[in-house]
C-alpha cells in the first residue's frame, strides 16, 4: 500500500483546519467513540457529497523528456514531456482533485536512454533522467511496458529502486527508484513464484468534496492500481527474461487482482495496461487485450497504451471501430478509457463525477467524461501552435541531456549522399542498404567462424523503414550527406534490438516478404477514383475491415543477389512474384537471414503462420545498431554506388486508370529524384493533417 499527502494542490484550497472548524458547526458526530481530534466526524457519519477526480495518465513516454531529436541534434516541439508537464499543470489548475499515473515504455528510446544503460552507466546512487523529469510532476502510480525490459533485469531492478526478487539480479540493492509506487499483475518471477511487483496498489487520498447544504468538506477514498504489461516481452526480450520470469493473460490477471483491490477497500479500481485494442479472438499471450480486459467486473477506468494511437479519437476514421468501443462516450464495454498517444504528445484524462452517499463513494457514469488533451493546436489563422515547455523539466534533466549530446556527435565516417527513408515505401532503399550490409556482413564472418554447419548456405539480411512517417512528416530517417556521427547510426537503427541468425526455406522467404506485402492496399488498375497505396491510418487509408500494417514491419532485402516483385493489384498471400537468387528462381533453397531479436522471437506466427517458429541458428550478443556502427568505422567512406543504390523489389508494373497516392514528408521530391526512383510527382505539397506531410502520386506503369 502506497499513502501520500493529499493529492489535490492544497495552495487552490481552503487549509484543512478550516474545514474542520466548518464540519464541527455543520455536522453531529454519532460514533461509540468521541468525535476525532480535529473535529471532523467520521465519514460513514457525514451528509451527502459530490466531487470531481481526474485520472490523468502519460503512455510511452520513450524517453522523450525533452522536445529534442537526438537524431537531428534539433528541438522538435512535435512531442516531448516537457511540454506534457504543462498540459499537467493546466489541469491540476482545472480540476480540485487529480491523481497522476504513468503506463510504462518510459526508459527507454531516445539516445538519452542508451547512454544512461549502455553507454556510461548511471550509478545505483542517480535516478533515471526520466524519472527525474516526472518526479517534478509528483506522478502516484504506474506500471511497466514492453521495453522497461530491454536492457536487461539487472539494469530495471536499479532503476527501479532494488528489490526484483529474481534470478540473476541482487534484490537486496537499494537505489534511487522511480519516485512513486509501480504495479504489475500480470509478471512472475519463477525464482519466488510471485509477482515481480506488487499486482496493485491501494493509493488512500483525501479529496475536497461538496456537500448537499453546499459546504465544502474533505473525505477519505481509496484507489485500487492494476498494472499490467503485454506479454510479448517474453519473445522480444527472451534473451534476458526466459526461465527468470512468466507472463499471465491480462484479462486472468485483472480478475483476480481488480476483485482483490476492491475487497482491500478500494473505492475506484483503474487498469493500467501496456497494450491497445484489437477484436481478435482473446487468448492469455495477446499483445492488445483491451477490449477484453474491459469486461472485467469491477474495472472504473482504463489507462491503455502501446499502440502509439489515440483514444478517445472523436475525428473522422477514428482507429478503433469495434463493437462495445464508443468512442462518442470515450468508453469501452462502458468503461471510461483513455490512450494518450505517445512520446508525451497527449495527456489522458478521465473525469470522474463522484457521488459520496455518506458511506461509499459512487461513479455518476452519465457525467463521467474523457478526453485525450493534445500538446498541438491549431490557431485562428489555421496555424499549428504547440503548448510551451515547463522549465523546470528540462532543467531536471540538462546535464545527462548535454553529456548525451556530446556522445552522439562521436564522427564516426563520411557519406557523399543523403540516406533517408522518405520514399522506402516505393523503392528507395538508400538507410535502409547500409544497415543490411552490416548485418550481413556480421553474421556471415559469425557463421564463418563458428558455425561451419551452415557455411554453404546464402547470407542475406532483411530489415525495415523504422521511423516511416506514422509521428508525422519529420519522423523518417534522414542523414544528410557529409560526416556521420553516431547519432546517424541511431538514426538508422533506431531500436536497441539485437542481431539474430534464422535459417528459411525458399518458401518461408516468400511467406516473409508475402507478409511485407502488406503494407499495401490492393490497387484497382480500372478506378478512376483516387487510390492510396499504403495501409496505414496516418499516411493513407485503410480499407473497412483491415488493420493497419506499421512501417517498421515492411522488411525488405536491398541485395542484388535476391530480386522480387510486389504486384499490388493482387490480393494478401498472392503478390510476391519472380522471386529469385542470383537469377535463379528460389525454390528449395535454404537460407541464413540477418534480422534481429524481435523480428525472430515474435514474429513468426505473423510470417509463417500460426503455431509457427522460426529456426533459429544463433541469437547473437551485440546490438544491430552497434553492428552497424562498427561497419562504419571499418567502412568510414560511405557512398551511394557502394552503399545506397543496390534494390532488390520493384513494383510489378500496371497502369492504372486513376491516381495511385501516398504521403511522405513535404518538399522531398528531390530526394526521390536523387535516388533515382521514376514516377514519382507532387500531387499536393501539404495534405490537411498539420504534421508536415505532402501527397505525392505513384506511376506504377514505371518500374524503378
Amino acid at each position: 500500500m502506497s499513502v501520500r499527502a493529499p493529492f489535490f494542490d492544497t495552495r487552490r484550497f481552503v487549509p484543512r483546519v478550516i474545514f474542520a472548524l466548518v464540519l464541527a458547526g455543520s455536522l453531529t458526530a454519532c460514533s461509540n467513540s468521541d468525535d476525532s481530534d480535529d473535529g471532523v466526524a467520521s465519514p460513514e457519519l457525514q451528509e451527502r457529497a459530490t466531487a470531481n477526480l481526474a485520472l490523468l495518465s502519460t503512455t510511452d513516454l520513450h524517453f522523450n523528456v525533452r522536445s529534442y531529436d537526438y537524431f537531428k541534434l534539433a528541438d522538435d516541439p512535435t512531442y516531448g514531456f516537457e511540454r506534457t508537464a504543462t498540459l499537467i499543470r493546466a489541469a491540476r489548475r482545472e480540476f480540485p482533485n487529480t491523481l497522476l499515473v504513468d503506463n510504462g515504455d518510459t526508459i527507454q528510446g531516445t539516445a538519452l536512454a542508451d547512454y544512461e544503460a549502455q553507454v556510461s552507466p548511471i550509478p545505483c546512487t542517480s535516478q533515471s533522467s526520466v524519472y527525474k523529469a516526472i518526479a517534478v510532476l509528483q506522478y502516484d502510480a504506474g506500471t511497466l511496458g514492453n521495453h522497461e525490459f530491454n536492457y536487461g533485469l539487472p539494469f530495471l531492478n536499479q532503476v527501479l529502486g532494488g528489490g526484483l526478487d529474481v534470478e540473476g539480479v541482487e534484490a537486496s540493492l537499494k537505489c534511487a527508484g522511480p519516485g512513486f509506487p509501480m504495479t504489475l499483475a500480470n509478471v512472475t518471477s519463477t525464482k519466488s513464484g510471485k509477482e515481480l511487483l506488487p499486482p496493485y496498489v491501494i493509493l488512500e487520498r483525501e479529496i475536497s468534496a461538496t456537500q448537499e447544504d453546499g459546504d465544502p468538506v474533505v473525505l477519505p477514498i481509496k484507489i485500487g492500481v492494476v498494472g499490467l504489461t503485454t506479454p510479448g516481452i517474453m519473445n522480444w526480450d527472451k534473451r534476458y527474461l526466459e526461465g527468470k520470469i512468466t507472463v499471465g493473460g491480462g484479462r486472468e490477471a485483472a480478475s483476480d487482482y481488480v476483485a482483490q483491490a476492491h475487497a482491500e477497500g478500494a473505492d475506484l479500481v483503474v487498469v493500467l495496461l501496456h497494450g491497445g485494442m484489437s477484436d481478435a479472438d482473446y487468448s492469455p499471450d495477446m499483445e492488445n487485450p483491451g477490449l477484453y480486459v474491459a469486461q472485467v467486473p469491477g474495472i472504473d477506468g482504463l489507462v491503455m497504451g502501446h499502440q502509439h494511437n489515440v483514444f478517445p479519437d472523436r475525428g473522422t476514421g477514428p482507429a478503433y471501430s469495434y463493437a462495445g468501443v464508443d468512442n462518442a462516450a470515450g468508453t469501452v464495454h462502458g468503461v471510461p478509457a483513455v490512450m494518450a498517444s505517445s512520446w508525451g504528445k497527449g495527456l489522458g484524462v478521465i473525469d470522474y463525477a463522484l457521488q459520496w452517499d455518506g458511506q461509499a463513494w459512487h461513479i455518476e457514469a452519465s457525467q463521467t467524461k474523457t478526453e485525450v488533451r493534445s500538446i498541438q493546436a491549431t490557431d485562428a489563422d489555421g496555424n499549428t501552435q504547440y503548448v510551451e515547455a515547463d522549465p523546470a523539466v528540462a532543467a531536471s534533466v540538462q546535464s545527462q541531456h548535454e553529456a548525451a549530446v556530446d556522445y552522439v556527435k562521436t564522427p564516426v565516417g563520411t557519406s557523399d549522399f543523403r540516406m533517408s527513408t522518405l520514399f522506402a515505401d516505393v523503392g528507395d532503399a538508400g538507410a535502409i542498404q547500409l544497415v543490411n550490409q552490416a548485418q550481413q556482413a556480421y553474421v556471415s564472418d559469425y557463421v564463418a567462424a563458428n558455425l561451419p554447419q551452415y557455411a554453404s548456405l546464402p547470407v542475406l539480411s532483411i530489415s525495415a523503414p523504422f521511423k516511416a512517417g506514422f509521428q508525422g512528416g519529420g519522423d523518417y530517417t534522414d542523414v544528410a550527406a557529409g560526416a556521420l556521427a553516431i547519432y546517424h547510426a541511431a538514426d538508422l537503427y533506431l531500436y536497441p534490438n539485437t542481431v539474430y541468425a534464422v535459417k528459411v526455406s525458399g518458401a518461408e522467404l516468400k511467406l516473409w516478404l508475402e507478409n511485407a506485402a502488406l503494407r499495401f492496399n490492393r490497387i484497382d488498375p480500372s478506378a478512376t477514383q483516387d487510390q492510396w497505396l499504403i495501409k496505414d491510418t496516418k499516411t493513407g487509408q485503410v480499407p473497412a475491415g483491415q488493420s493497419a500494417f506499421a512501417g517498421y514491419n515492411f522488411d525488405m532485402f536491398t541485395s542484388p543477389d535476391l530480386q522480387y516483385e510486389i504486384d499490388v493489384t493482387q490480393p494478401q498471400g498472392s503478390r510476391i512474384k519472380n522471386l529469385a537468387y542470383r537469377g535463379e528462381p528460389v525454390g528449395g533453397q535454404d537460407f541464413i537471414v540477418a534480422t534481429n531479436n524481435y523480428r525472430a522471437e515474435s514474429s513468426a506466427r505473423y510470417i509463417l503462420g500460426e503455431g509457427k517458429a522460426f529456426d533459429i541458428v544463433y541469437a547473437l550478443p551485440d546490438a544491430n545498431r552497434d553492428v552497424v556502427i562498427n561497419y562504419i568505422k571499418d567502412n568510414p567512406q560511405i557512398t551511394r554506388s557502394a552503399n545506397g543504390s543496390a534494390r532488390s523489389w520493384r513494383f510489378t508494373p500496371v497502369n492504372v486508370a486513376g491516381a495511385v497516392l501516398f504521403k511522405s514528408g513535404k518538399g522531398s521530391l528531390s530526394v526521390a529524384q536523387a535516388a533515382g526512383l521514376t514516377g514519382i510527382t507532387l500531387a499536393a505539397e501539404d495534405d490537411g493533417s498539420g504534421e508536415g506531410r505532402a501527397v505525392y502520386r505513384i506511376d506504377l506503369s514505371q518500374t524503378n
